[in-house]
């Protein structure tokens, strides 16, 4: 790719990143945090989506599964789209009534869930190269397609599950994960290329393939492989799942030179984060969920851990984490008052 164009920052960034605390130096137990159910879904939960009482599960081969929580302790599947799906469903995101798959070699596919209890293929959008990861920004989906960039397209002036491709930015390293502010700030995990950010205001006029530096506004190298990142509300700080080596704290204040101020090794593989009212959830895959207190970014702190099996995706609300775990299906896992 094009590492070279920021290898010479390498040793810079490298020399700020916080060496990080190892999990076995605390032992905080579940912190509160109890798994109040758990339910076994036909493939292997990859990503979820939450959206008021009902969870959006990509399970792999088995496409997507819609599960009815208003009952947190007692889910249940609603209904299965699989027909049509190409492919298997790594990431999964959501607009209005539009399920979009990120299914690695077979690109994007697209399902209506306009009626959630009778879900129904649309489209598939195949590409010369892997979909690894789907994120809604306004208008437009961003697709995360690993040495090819970052895809972006308008998906409002279509017909509801089609999109229109508009062009690429060029990242650094593999692009991963994605996330986005309000005023159009892009950042985004790339792989052995640790972290960038990006200027979105401009895309809607934007056609065209893009280098890095069209649109890049920043970036620090990473220790790990930087595969998920979320951000802390309105405070320019970045949340990044790095692998084996756990989660590390960017702080983006000067957008010019971003830098780790802190960093968390997990035990496992840190594979997905979110962050909700202080806290930061991690899956770590074999070692399960684990909660940070993030209230001083600078110094994370573990306060609980929940075992699962296989924890891959999550999504936070303000009374529960739910878990997409490969192995037990879908766990919910009710927060402490």
């Amino acid at each position: 790719m094009i590492r070279h164009a920021f290898i010479f920052l390498s040793a810079c960034a490298l020399a700020g990143c916080a060496k990080p605390t190892a999990p076995e130096s605390l032992n905080p137990g579940t912190g509160g945090y109890s798994i109040v159910a758990k339910l076994p879904v036909p493939g292997y939960a990859q990503d979820i989506d939450v959206k008021d009482s009902l969870a959006y599960i990509a399970e792999g081969e088995g496409g997507v599964a819609v599960v009815n929580v208003a009952r947190a302790d007692a889910p249940h599947v609603a209904a299965l789209c699989y027909i049509g799906v190409r492919g298997y469903s790594y990431k999964i995101t959501r607009r209005d009534s539009i399920v979009y798959l990120a299914t690695g070699a077979f690109g994007i596919n697209t399902v209506n869930v306009g009626n959630p209890f009778t879900p129904t293929f649309v489209a598939h959008y195949g590409a010369a190269s892997s979909t690894n990861e789907v994120h809604v920004f306004g208008d437009w989906l961003l697709e995360g397609k690993g040495e090819a960039g970052i895809r972006f397209a308008n998906v409002s002036e279509v017909d509801p599950g089609y999109i229109d491709a508009r062009g690429s930015i060029i990242t650094p390293g593999y692009a991963r994960g994605m996330a986005t502010t309000p005023d159009s700030l892009l950042a985004v995990s790339c792989g052995e290329m640790g972290f960038a950010l990006y200027d979105l205001k401009d895309v809607a006029r934007l056609q065209g393939f893009y280098t890095a530096d069209k649109l890049a506004l920043g970036w620090v190298d990473l220790p790990g492989y930087a595969s998920h990142v979320a951000l802390m509300g309105s405070q320019p700080i970045a949340f990044v799942a790095c692998g084996t080596a756990g989660v590390q704290v960017v702080d983006y204040s000067n957008l010019a030179n971003p830098k780790v101020i802190a960093g968390y090794s997990t035990g496992g593989y840190a594979k997905e984060v979110a962050y909700s009212n202080g806290r930061l959830y991690v899956t770590t895959e074999l070692r399960g969920l684990q909660i940070f207190s993030v209230t001083v970014p600078s110094s994370p702190t573990l306060i609980g851990i929940v075992e699962t099996k296989y924890a891959l995706g999550l999504a936070v609300d303000q009374r529960y984490v739910y878990v997409a775990d490969q192995t037990e299906g879908l766990i919910i896992v009710k927060i402490p008052a």
